[in-house]
């Protein structure tokens, strides 16, 4: 983490896992996304840290993520994001590195836009989906849906990052910050610079108090900033990307080579 971003984070109140679990989970919510460089986070910290609290564990304010996610050969989950569809969904295996522990997560988007994660606890050396992760996703698709899923997912690309995690002191708002983020699939990777972080706000409206200080300061969210298809367009996994492509100039991911 840059030293000047460690320096802002000293000014928040620590919140420890368990007050944070305690909170409201925040599994269904309407998110914003926003990329910004080290130099526009700053003040963006300075004007958070008296309304928000950041997640400490054994003295760390950062913590790495490792995610893998699942598509099937077509890439129609990639697709569906990219079409903008109301019925789409996202599956991975999350990681949480630092804490020992991973997750299945299904995340889907209901009528109202608003997305519904939904997780299932995953031993950390899984590779591939078993049939318990098949049917947790079936169950939620159809839960939401009232249709099967029915694609045969495989592991399509891998990704790492470092994240903050910021929880407001009133209500149940939560916001992250990622940065370092890299993807990888075979024998290919890509690197985010590390002066360039993804803030994601979430709450229940899709305004908090974030998205309102955000703004004051100028700062407006980047639409179609899936790190999932902004992943798979930068290492050439698809052909189509063009929805995608102000994410990929603002991370400075601006040439991604073309699907064979």
């Amino acid at each position: 983490m840059q030293f000047a971003i460690t320096q802002s984070l000293a000014r928040f109140t620590p919140l420890s896992l368990e007050h944070l679990n305690a909170k409201a989970a925040m599994l269904e919510r309407l998110d914003n996304k926003y990329i910004v460089s080290t130099a526009r986070l700053r003040p963006a910290l300075e004007a958070f840290s008296d309304l928000f609290d950041v997640l400490e564990i054994n003295g760390q304010r950062s913590f790495t993520y490792a995610t893998r996610y699942f598509d099937n050969e077509d890439h129609q989950t990639y697709y569906a994001h990219h079409q903008g569809r109301r019925k789409r969904c996202k599956v991975r295996i999350r990681e949480y590195v630092d804490a020992g522990f991973s997750y299945l997560e299904v995340k889907l988007k209901d009528k109202r836009k608003v997305t519904v994660k939904r997780r299932l606890k995953v031993p950390t050396d899984l590779a591939q989906l078993d049939r318990a992760c098949i049917d947790f996703i079936e169950t939620c698709h159809h839960d939401l849906y009232g249709e099967p899923f029915g694609l045969a997912l495989r592991p399509v690309i891998a990704m790492k990052y470092k994240r903050i995690t910021l929880v407001a002191k009133e209500g149940g708002e939560r916001m992250t910050i990622d940065t370092r983020l890299g993807f990888e699939n075979d024998d290919k990777s890509c690197d985010v610079p590390t002066d360039m972080f993804i803030i994601e706000t979430k709450s229940a409206r899709g305004n908090g108090i974030a998205d309102k200080i955000l703004r004051g300061l100028h700062l407006h969210p980047t639409d179609r900033c899936s790190k999932y298809c902004i992943g798979m367009a930068a290492l050439g996994r698809v052909q189509r990307h063009n929805h995608f492509l102000p994410a990929l100039r603002r991370l400075n991911l601006t040439t991604p080579r073309k699907a064979a």
